[in-house]
Protein backbone atom coordinates (compact mmCIF):
# COMPACT_ATOMS: atom_id res chain seq x y z
CA UNK A 1 0.00 0.00 0.00
CA UNK A 2 2.85 2.36 0.86
CA UNK A 3 4.52 1.60 -2.45
CA UNK A 4 1.35 2.55 -4.31
CA UNK A 5 1.12 5.84 -2.41
CA UNK A 6 4.70 6.66 -3.36
CA UNK A 7 3.92 6.51 -7.07
CA UNK A 8 3.98 9.83 -8.88
CA UNK A 9 0.88 10.68 -10.88
CA UNK A 10 2.00 13.07 -13.65
CA UNK A 11 -1.61 14.12 -14.29
CA UNK A 12 -2.36 15.12 -10.70
CA UNK A 13 -0.82 18.55 -11.29
CA UNK A 14 -3.65 19.37 -13.72
CA UNK A 15 -6.46 18.55 -11.26
CA UNK A 16 -8.97 21.37 -10.77
CA UNK A 17 -9.63 21.73 -7.05
CA UNK A 18 -12.10 24.09 -5.29
CA UNK A 19 -10.52 26.36 -2.69
CA UNK A 20 -11.61 28.13 0.49
CA UNK A 21 -14.66 25.89 0.97
CA UNK A 22 -16.38 27.08 -2.19
CA UNK A 23 -16.97 23.60 -3.62
CA UNK A 24 -20.73 23.82 -2.93
CA UNK A 25 -21.24 27.30 -4.39
CA UNK A 26 -23.62 27.28 -7.33
CA UNK A 27 -25.92 29.52 -9.38
CA UNK A 28 -28.90 28.04 -11.23
CA UNK A 29 -27.44 24.57 -10.71
CA UNK A 30 -24.02 25.51 -12.10
CA UNK A 31 -21.01 25.15 -9.82
CA UNK A 32 -19.11 28.43 -9.38
CA UNK A 33 -16.43 27.24 -6.95
CA UNK A 34 -13.29 29.32 -6.78
CA UNK A 35 -10.65 26.87 -7.99
CA UNK A 36 -6.88 26.70 -8.10
CA UNK A 37 -7.10 27.52 -11.81
CA UNK A 38 -9.09 30.69 -11.07
CA UNK A 39 -6.65 31.60 -8.30
CA UNK A 40 -3.65 31.36 -10.59
CA UNK A 41 -5.38 33.29 -13.36
CA UNK A 42 -6.06 36.00 -10.78
CA UNK A 43 -2.39 35.88 -9.72
CA UNK A 44 -1.27 36.13 -13.35
CA UNK A 45 -3.60 39.09 -13.94
CA UNK A 46 -2.32 40.82 -10.79
CA UNK A 47 1.33 40.29 -11.70
CA UNK A 48 0.63 41.55 -15.23
CA UNK A 49 -1.16 44.65 -13.88
CA UNK A 50 1.73 45.42 -11.51
CA UNK A 51 4.27 44.85 -14.29
CA UNK A 52 2.52 47.22 -16.70
CA UNK A 53 1.71 49.81 -14.03
CA UNK A 54 5.36 49.89 -12.97
CA UNK A 55 6.39 50.68 -16.54
CA UNK A 56 4.03 53.64 -16.98
CA UNK A 57 6.21 56.16 -15.13
CA UNK A 58 7.14 57.91 -18.42
CA UNK A 59 10.50 59.04 -17.12
CA UNK A 60 12.69 61.04 -19.49
CA UNK A 61 15.47 58.54 -18.90
CA UNK A 62 13.61 55.25 -18.62
CA UNK A 63 14.68 52.68 -16.08
CA UNK A 64 14.92 48.97 -16.77
CA UNK A 65 11.33 48.30 -15.76
CA UNK A 66 9.91 51.04 -17.96
CA UNK A 67 12.18 49.97 -20.81
CA UNK A 68 10.99 46.37 -20.51
CA UNK A 69 7.32 47.39 -20.76
CA UNK A 70 7.99 49.79 -23.63
CA UNK A 71 10.05 47.18 -25.48
CA UNK A 72 7.29 44.59 -25.22
CA UNK A 73 4.67 47.12 -26.28
CA UNK A 74 6.84 48.12 -29.24
CA UNK A 75 7.32 44.46 -30.11
CA UNK A 76 3.56 43.91 -30.32
CA UNK A 77 3.11 47.17 -32.22
CA UNK A 78 5.68 46.08 -34.80
CA UNK A 79 4.07 42.64 -35.03
CA UNK A 80 0.69 44.14 -35.86
CA UNK A 81 2.14 46.71 -38.24
CA UNK A 82 3.92 43.96 -40.17
CA UNK A 83 0.87 41.69 -40.38
CA UNK A 84 -2.05 44.10 -40.61
CA UNK A 85 -0.61 47.47 -41.52
CA UNK A 86 -1.61 50.87 -40.12
CA UNK A 87 -5.02 49.46 -39.13
CA UNK A 88 -3.32 47.14 -36.67
CA UNK A 89 -2.56 49.99 -34.25
CA UNK A 90 -5.98 49.75 -32.62
CA UNK A 91 -5.44 46.09 -31.74
CA UNK A 92 -2.25 46.71 -29.75
CA UNK A 93 -3.98 46.75 -26.31
CA UNK A 94 -5.76 43.44 -26.94
CA UNK A 95 -2.83 41.57 -28.52
CA UNK A 96 -0.45 42.93 -25.87
CA UNK A 97 -2.78 41.76 -23.08
CA UNK A 98 -3.25 38.38 -24.77
CA UNK A 99 0.48 37.87 -25.30
CA UNK A 100 1.48 38.95 -21.81
CA UNK A 101 -1.25 36.95 -20.06
CA UNK A 102 -0.22 33.75 -21.84
CA UNK A 103 3.49 34.47 -21.28
CA UNK A 104 3.08 35.16 -17.57
CA UNK A 105 0.76 32.16 -17.09
CA UNK A 106 3.29 29.90 -18.80
CA UNK A 107 6.26 31.25 -16.84
CA UNK A 108 4.62 31.32 -13.40
CA UNK A 109 3.59 27.70 -13.86
CA UNK A 110 7.26 26.79 -14.26
CA UNK A 111 8.52 28.61 -11.18
CA UNK A 112 9.97 26.31 -8.46
CA UNK A 113 7.52 27.64 -5.89
CA UNK A 114 7.19 24.21 -4.28
CA UNK A 115 10.42 25.05 -2.44
CA UNK A 116 8.36 27.62 -0.48
CA UNK A 117 5.38 25.34 0.09
CA UNK A 118 3.35 26.59 -2.89
CA UNK A 119 2.17 24.44 -5.76
CA UNK A 120 2.16 26.41 -9.03
CA UNK A 121 -0.64 25.79 -11.48
CA UNK A 122 -0.48 26.56 -15.20
CA UNK A 123 -3.91 27.72 -16.45
CA UNK A 124 -2.80 27.37 -20.09
CA UNK A 125 -2.33 23.63 -19.56
CA UNK A 126 -6.13 23.32 -19.63
CA UNK A 127 -8.03 23.34 -22.90
CA UNK A 128 -10.93 25.19 -21.26
CA UNK A 129 -8.68 28.22 -20.67
CA UNK A 130 -6.91 28.21 -24.02
CA UNK A 131 -10.27 27.52 -25.67
CA UNK A 132 -11.83 30.64 -24.14
CA UNK A 133 -8.87 32.74 -25.31
CA UNK A 134 -9.15 31.28 -28.81
CA UNK A 135 -12.93 31.78 -29.00
CA UNK A 136 -12.51 35.36 -27.77
CA UNK A 137 -9.97 36.08 -30.52
CA UNK A 138 -12.13 34.34 -33.12
CA UNK A 139 -15.18 36.33 -32.02
CA UNK A 140 -13.28 39.59 -32.45
CA UNK A 141 -12.25 38.47 -35.94
CA UNK A 142 -15.89 37.79 -36.86
CA UNK A 143 -17.12 41.07 -35.38
CA UNK A 144 -14.44 43.08 -37.18
CA UNK A 145 -14.95 41.21 -40.45
CA UNK A 146 -18.72 41.71 -40.62
CA UNK A 147 -18.53 45.27 -39.23
CA UNK A 148 -16.05 46.35 -41.91
CA UNK A 149 -17.23 44.35 -44.90
CA UNK A 150 -20.76 43.17 -44.19
CA UNK A 151 -21.76 40.14 -46.22
CA UNK A 152 -18.76 40.76 -48.46
CA UNK A 153 -16.77 39.13 -45.65
CA UNK A 154 -17.86 35.79 -47.11
CA UNK A 155 -15.59 36.52 -50.09
CA UNK A 156 -12.79 35.46 -47.76
CA UNK A 157 -13.77 31.89 -48.58
CA UNK A 158 -13.35 32.41 -52.34
CA UNK A 159 -9.66 33.13 -53.02
CA UNK A 160 -8.79 35.26 -56.03
CA UNK A 161 -8.07 33.19 -59.12
CA UNK A 162 -10.26 30.26 -58.07
CA UNK A 163 -11.30 28.37 -61.25
CA UNK A 164 -15.03 28.37 -61.92
CA UNK A 165 -15.16 24.59 -61.98
CA UNK A 166 -13.82 24.52 -58.40
CA UNK A 167 -16.29 27.04 -57.00
CA UNK A 168 -18.28 24.23 -55.43
CA UNK A 169 -15.26 22.84 -53.53
CA UNK A 170 -12.81 25.62 -52.62
CA UNK A 171 -15.29 27.73 -50.54
CA UNK A 172 -16.21 24.62 -48.52
CA UNK A 173 -12.53 23.84 -47.82
CA UNK A 174 -11.84 27.48 -46.92
CA UNK A 175 -14.87 27.61 -44.61
CA UNK A 176 -13.87 24.43 -42.80
CA UNK A 177 -10.30 25.71 -42.49
CA UNK A 178 -11.63 28.99 -41.08
CA UNK A 179 -13.89 27.31 -38.54
CA UNK A 180 -11.07 25.03 -37.34
CA UNK A 181 -8.89 28.03 -36.47
CA UNK A 182 -10.05 28.53 -32.87
CA UNK A 183 -9.73 24.81 -32.16
CA UNK A 184 -6.18 24.59 -33.54
CA UNK A 185 -5.22 27.84 -31.80
CA UNK A 186 -6.38 26.53 -28.42
CA UNK A 187 -5.08 22.98 -28.93
CA UNK A 188 -1.55 24.07 -29.86
CA UNK A 189 -1.00 26.03 -26.65
CA UNK A 190 -2.75 23.48 -24.44
CA UNK A 191 -0.76 20.50 -25.76
CA UNK A 192 2.58 22.29 -25.63
CA UNK A 193 2.18 23.31 -21.99
CA UNK A 194 0.65 20.06 -20.77
CA UNK A 195 3.23 17.84 -22.50
CA UNK A 196 6.15 19.74 -21.03
CA UNK A 197 4.77 19.58 -17.49
CA UNK A 198 4.04 15.86 -17.78
CA UNK A 199 7.57 15.17 -18.98
CA UNK A 200 9.09 17.16 -16.12
CA UNK A 201 6.94 15.31 -13.60
CA UNK A 202 7.96 11.92 -15.00
CA UNK A 203 11.65 12.82 -14.96
CA UNK A 204 11.41 14.14 -11.41
CA UNK A 205 9.89 10.80 -10.34
CA UNK A 206 12.88 9.03 -11.93
CA UNK A 207 15.26 11.23 -9.91
CA UNK A 208 13.40 10.64 -6.62
CA UNK A 209 13.00 6.88 -7.11
CA UNK A 210 16.63 6.46 -8.20
CA UNK A 211 17.89 8.44 -5.19
CA UNK A 212 15.78 6.30 -2.85
CA UNK A 213 17.10 3.11 -4.49
CA UNK A 214 20.68 3.85 -3.47
CA UNK A 215 23.89 5.43 -4.82
CA UNK A 216 24.22 2.98 -7.73
CA UNK A 217 20.82 3.66 -9.25
CA UNK A 218 21.16 7.29 -8.27
CA UNK A 219 24.24 7.58 -10.47
CA UNK A 220 22.97 5.44 -13.34
CA UNK A 221 19.39 6.71 -13.57
CA UNK A 222 18.98 9.64 -11.20
CA UNK A 223 21.87 11.86 -12.34
CA UNK A 224 21.15 11.62 -16.12
CA UNK A 225 17.44 12.19 -15.42
CA UNK A 226 18.27 15.24 -13.33
CA UNK A 227 20.51 16.70 -16.04
CA UNK A 228 17.83 16.04 -18.65
CA UNK A 229 15.20 17.59 -16.40
CA UNK A 230 17.26 20.78 -16.00
CA UNK A 231 17.74 20.95 -19.77
CA UNK A 232 14.03 20.48 -20.39
CA UNK A 233 13.26 23.19 -17.83
CA UNK A 234 15.37 25.59 -19.89
CA UNK A 235 13.60 24.42 -23.03
CA UNK A 236 10.22 24.91 -21.37
CA UNK A 237 11.09 28.53 -20.62
CA UNK A 238 11.76 28.99 -24.32
CA UNK A 239 8.55 27.18 -25.25
CA UNK A 240 6.60 29.41 -22.85
CA UNK A 241 7.70 32.47 -24.80
CA UNK A 242 7.32 30.88 -28.22
CA UNK A 243 3.77 29.69 -27.54
CA UNK A 244 2.71 33.15 -26.36
CA UNK A 245 4.26 34.64 -29.50
CA UNK A 246 2.62 32.07 -31.81
CA UNK A 247 -0.79 32.70 -30.26
CA UNK A 248 -0.40 36.46 -30.70
CA UNK A 249 1.00 36.07 -34.22
CA UNK A 250 -1.81 33.82 -35.46
CA UNK A 251 -4.41 36.10 -33.89
CA UNK A 252 -2.89 39.06 -35.75
CA UNK A 253 -2.94 37.09 -39.01
CA UNK A 254 -6.61 36.24 -38.50
CA UNK A 255 -7.34 39.91 -37.77
CA UNK A 256 -5.55 40.78 -41.00
CA UNK A 257 -8.03 38.56 -42.87
CA UNK A 258 -10.88 40.41 -41.20
CA UNK A 259 -9.43 43.83 -41.95
CA UNK A 260 -8.11 43.36 -45.45
CA UNK A 261 -9.70 40.11 -46.71
CA UNK A 262 -7.48 38.76 -49.52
Amino acid sequence: MAAEQAKVDPMHQFTIEPLFGTDHWSIAGYNIAFTNSALWMAIVSTVLFVFVAGGLKRQLVPGRWQMAVESLTGFIDNLLAANIGPAGKKYVPYIFSLFMFILFANLLGLMPLALFGLHPFTPTSHFSVTGVLAVLSFSIVLIVGFARHGLHFFSLFVPHGTPVWLMWLIPVIELVSFLVRPFSLALRLFVAMMAGHVLLEVLSSFVIDAANAGPLWGGIVGLPSFILMVSICALELLVAGIQAYVFALLTSLYLNDAENLH
